[in-house]
């Protein structure tokens, strides 16, 4: 690692994170905009959300801009467009369930000509405003419920009664959009992941005129959603075991795993497994959200030196040197020395210190690059679009999800665990019942 990048990024670390972590006004000139697709799974969801938001929107954002593009993104990750297709409805459900969405419970694509159907009644509605939104909404269900006779309808009356309108706040392009956004101040935030870091922004700057309520189920970080003693106790004899494939140059794997383990993994009992990656290059991040996120979680951040590929080589070696039992721990006190410490595991007198703090006498023998590309292939056979990759197993039940926005599936799991246990344990009581009566 360079000389500059050793001692610079430290300085420059600990500056950024004492900025403030928001910026005092965003301009408000472009209005609030959102970004769909109408055959992407998430656009679905926020156009749920879009009539409620609209209502509380002050003036000055009003109304609303509405992008509707006929053109998807590159899928992230190298997934192929029918894992990232895959991907999206499996997720989308969860997200439903857990926050209430309208969904099927057998979502599929819709078809070309519905698409075209349902896009031609929107380019000629004359309705505006939180109308224009409600239909849109409709105009949703009736695509992803697989509602095509109503959708049929609706379109030869539009196609009869209206010609294409040309509003400002409502433009049809080709612009790529991969999954559905917000943008406010030059800035981007998914409609379903951000809507909650929006709405508390727009609160900031006075510009919605009621209390936002949207995501109802959301859990905030180190809000428990079990806390019943006899519920923990349930899921604490079921054994939990998780396991996170993390890249070592990425700050987000630090978050996530001091959160987990100082606040998940003896709460709940989980048997934490890591499995670290080869360098993905992500040691080129986003500093003001990974700030963000350390504040909300209580994770300390900074002073921090970005590991280099030659740096993970040197963390992957402390790692597998460690016994098999003491390695949670040792990747614990790995990515806090890198990530709190500034500690650069590519020069030599910083590594010879973590190595001394963590009692290792004689390092691996093991092919660690070896390895690394072994966790690179099981990680990859997950078809996550995203890093860290989590799976628990519970119960009998594996779960695979990703990323720091995720990491409430372990408690929304855990909780309809509970459910269905409970539901199980009354449908034997009841058909037990009438067998003793007779």
């Amino acid at each position: 690692m360079s000389l500059l990048r050793r001692w610079f990024d430290p300085i420059r670390s600990s500056w950024f994170y004492q900025k403030p972590t928001r910026q005092a006004v965003l301009p408000t000139e472009q209005g609030l905009s959102i970004y769909l697709r109408l055959d992407d799974v998430y656009s679905y969801l926020a156009a749920q959300q879009l009539p409620q938001l609209e209502e509380i929107l002050s003036d000055e954002l009003k109304p609303l801009k509405v992008h509707i593009s006929n053109q998807s993104g590159e899928p992230p990750n190298h997934m192929s467009a029918v894992e990232w297709q895959q991907y999206c409805l499996n997720d989308a459900k969860i997200l439903s369930k857990q926050h209430r969405f309208s969904f099927h419970d057998t979502p599929e694509q819709p078809t070309a000509e519905a698409l075209h159907q349902a896009e031609t009644i929107l380019k000629n509605t004359p309705l505006r405003g939180q109308d224009f939104l409600y239909l849109l909404e409709d105009v949703f269900h009736m695509l992803w419920q697989k509602q095509y006779g109503k959708l049929r309808t609706l379109h030869a009356m539009a196609s009869r009664h209206h010609q294409p309108q040309n509003f400002p706040e409502r433009i049809f392009s080709e612009t790529p959009v991969l999954a559905s956004y917000f943008e406010f101040g030059e800035r981007k935030y998914s409609a379903v992941d951000d809507l909650l870091r929006l709405t508390r922004r727009l609160k900031q700057q006075k510009l919605l005129t009621d209390n936002p309520i949207f995501l109802i189920n959301h859990i905030e970080w180190r809000e428990h959603l079990i806390s019943d003693a006899e519920e923990l106790n349930e899921i604490q004899a079921l054994d939990p075991e998780l396991d996170l494939y993390i890249a070592l140059e990425d700050p987000i794997s630090w978050l996530l795993l001091a959160y987990i383990k100082e606040e998940l993994a003896d709460f709940y009992n989980i048997q934490l497994n890591v499995y670290p990656l080869s360098y993905h290059g992500r040691d080129f991040f986003d500093w003001s959200l990974a700030n963000r996120l350390s504040k909300r979680t209580e994770v300390a951040f900074t002073p921090f030196c970005r590991p280099t590929e030659a740096a993970t080589q040197k963390m992957a070696q402390l790692y597998y040197s460690m016994p098999e039992e003491q390695r949670i721990e040792a990747m614990y006190e790995i990515l806090q020395a890198v990530w709190t410490k500034g500690r650069d595991l590519s020069f030599k007198a910083h590594f010879q210190q973590v190595q001394q703090d963590l009692d290792i006498a004689d390092l691996t023998e093991s092919d660690v690059e070896g390895l690394l590309k072994e966790n690179d292939m099981h990680c990859e056979m997950k078809s996550q679009p995203d890093f860290p990759v989590l799976e628990l197993r519970i119960d009998g039940q594996s779960y695979v999800f990703n990323s720091l926005y995720r990491v409430w599936m372990i408690e929304s799991i855990f909780s309809n665990v509970l459910e269905e246990k409970y539901k199980s344990e009354n449908t034997a009581d009841s058909e037990q019942k009438p067998h003793e009566q007779r």
